[in-house]
């Protein structure tokens, strides 16, 4: 039947490689454009617009903090107002800006932490920007509302009069800081509670401040010609210090009591801990069990130090035993059994724990209106981890959140220190 075919090679090869040669060039075609469209996906100025989008988040997320921040003074002063209940409609805006703001901070460190494309990256950027402009506009449109109706129905004396009563409620409840800090002189070093010292002081002259502005304020309500609204507004911000920096006083000297009483504990842990880590060293190998040797004696002779001045520096004891069982941690590595491990978590997590409670405190002292973007991301990490930390049930896995929450904390503080002497 195929004898009927005399096709030469010549002719066969005449017609396949021309068809090889188009397919193996379109082929080649597809494949450069295929590594094309990736680099470009992924490329520096894919990037940069990735770069961008996210910039314009950061922006109306400080943003949208600083107005939460404003809405929490309105509703401070419109609750003295309504006889200590602000109006409905303020309080349902501050939940649902305290809502986007919080779901956005955490939304904005895992853009920024995304492995996904670029082009993703910037269109999730964007739509939550969509989110935090149309936060700020009901914000605004509710405290314009609100201002409005405060205008056109309470005076300006009568505001004052409201302002005074709040005045007289915080200086009640604020009482006076010297019992506090003596209690403090006696139990620590100044080094353990110099910044409950500058809270105290802060606070009085906050409300001396808040005094002399309601006298202002007062006087301009008795004045047709001048406004009280901005003195009043200034003299309830320095009433808020106020509160907010007797909290710090009260928070610290917290603290400090609880410090000293889990010190002892701490320390005798910490003990427990090298006695483990010197037994496991017998069963490593002789290059692994040197390296641990040393990490070892580094933490012996610094518990010997720590011990040496527990007494009147408890919170500074238990943070630096919190670091040396970190270390210690990391150096044994895989060395130890599961079980080696979760004794360990549980051992070392309660003091974890209050170090990072004690570092998130001054962190958010640090932290306030005008804070950078950077400060303010690693404050709201540090209480994201802290939380974590509390509700994990896994004690390895809640030690390595309670760890990250001191490191966002203490590097929050940091950040915020820096921007008010860069400022």
């Amino acid at each position: 039947m195929f004898d009927d075919f005399d096709i030469e090679l010549e002719t066969v090869l005449a017609w396949v490689l021309p068809a090889l040669a188009v397919f193996a060039g379109a082929a080649l075609v597809v494949v450069l454009t295929v590594w094309i469209v990736k680099r470009a996906r992924r490329g520096r100025r894919a990037r940069a617009r990735a770069a961008t989008a996210l910039d314009g988040v950061g922006t109306k997320l400080v943003a949208l903090d600083d107005a939460v921040d404003e809405l929490e003074l309105e509703l401070q002063l419109s609750g003295a107002l309504y006889g200590g209940d602000p109006p409905p409609t303020l309080r349902r805006s501050r939940m649902t800006a305290q809502h986007t703001r919080d779901d956005a901070f955490g939304e904005y460190r895992a853009l920024r932490e995304s492995t996904e494309l670029p082009a993703r990256v910037r269109r999730a950027a964007r739509a939550l920007t969509t989110r935090l402009d149309r936060a700020l506009q009901a914000v605004e449109a509710a405290r314009g509302e609100h201002s409005a109706w405060i205008a056109s129905h309470v005076t300006a004396a009568e505001q004052v009069a409201s302002a005074r009563e709040r005045l007289a409620g915080v200086t009640e409840r604020m009482g006076d800081p010297t019992a506090l800090l003596d209690d403090l002189a006696a139990r620590a070093d100044r080094s353990e509670w110099d910044d409950a010292a500058g809270a105290a002081d802060d606070a009085r002259a906050a409300l001396e401040d808040a005094r002399r502005l309601l006298d202002e304020a007062e006087r301009a309500a008795q004045d047709p010609s001048r406004s009280a609204l901005d003195d009043l507004a200034a003299a309830e911000r320095r009433l808020r210090t106020a509160e907010q920096r007797s909290r710090a006083l009260e928070e610290r000297h917290r603290i400090v009591l609880q410090a000293a009483q889990a010190v002892r504990g701490e320390l005798d842990a910490a003990a427990a801990a090298i006695r483990s880590a010197t037994g496991i060293r017998a069963a490593l190998e002789p290059s692994d069990a040197e390296r641990l040797g040393r990490e070892i004696e580094r933490a012996a002779d610094e518990l010997d130090r720590l011990r040496a001045e527990a007494e009147r520096r408890p919170v500074a004891t238990n943070e630096g035993v919190a670091r040396l069982r970190d270390r210690l941690d990391m150096a044994l590595a895989d060395a130890r059994t599961a079980q080696q491990r979760l004794l360990g978590a549980r051992s070392a997590l309660p003091g974890t724990l209050a170090t990072a409670r004690s570092a998130l405190a001054r962190a958010e002292t640090a932290v306030g209106h005008g804070a950078s973007l950077e400060a303010r991301v690693r404050l709201d990490a540090a209480r994201a981890e802290l939380a974590q930390a509390r509700q994990t049930v896994d004690p390895v896995e809640a030690l390595d959140d309670a760890r990250r929450a001191i490191r966002h904390a203490e590097d929050a503080k940091a950040l915020a220190d820096h921007d008010r002497a860069s400022a």
